[in-house]
């Protein structure tokens, strides 16, 4: 079946009035678009995978700003392109930074930034804090972060342990990102 334009304009609509089936119908429409776009930019599986993933997160949280007199593919594809190059931005700068010539003397004079017991011990806690944010999330919301994150799968991997579609599974990692995110937020508040 092919998709029209009135589609996807009708899907973005729904979107809008936050209907998660619009959500998915968006991101499996367009998810090999963005994905095969930043794939040939970055040449780098993974970090295509992560681009892509951060345009959707971006674009359905901006979805409001969205004009149906462009085309949605096109919005997307400029949103993705903004994220890989303010990363390539903030590669570079760290490069630059990290390769810029200084004096033996200087270097000597450089602190020792090895984690001390109290920075160790900091990071301790903020990792179980992130833990109990993590334990308020609905159970398959967890389950997706855990093996995203702690056990570094990737998506297809997840799929399959999972026994869901590879589409689901990027949603679900979209939307629990977003409520974990929510959840820290709301806290600081």
């Amino acid at each position: 079946m092919e998709v029209t334009k009135e589609d996807i304009i009708e899907q973005v609509e729904q979107a809008k009035n936050g209907k998660q089936s619009a959500f998915k119908f968006l991101l499996d429409t367009f998810w090999n678009t963005v994905y095969g776009f930043q794939l040939k930019r970055v040449r780098n599986e993974y970090e295509a995978e992560d681009i892509s993933i951060e345009t959707f997160a971006k674009a359905f949280d901006n979805i409001e700003s969205f004009d149906p007199q462009y085309e949605f593919a096109t919005w997307l594809v400029t949103i993705s392109k903004n994220i890989q190059i303010d990363k390539s931005r903030k590669k570079n700068a760290s490069l630059y930074k990290n390769t810029t010539e200084t004096s033996a003397e200087h270097i000597q004079k450089i602190a020792d930034h090895s984690p001390t017991p109290e920075d160790k011990l900091i990071t301790e806690q903020n990792l179980a804090e992130l833990l109990q944010y993590i334990k308020k999330l609905k159970p398959h919301y967890q389950e997706v972060i855990n093996l995203r994150y702690f056990q570094e799968m990737s998506y297809n991997e997840i799929a399959t342990t999972l026994n869901q579609p590879l589409g689901n599974v990027k949603v679900r990692l979209l939307r629990a990102r977003k409520l974990l995110s929510e959840l820290i937020m709301d806290n600081y508040r």
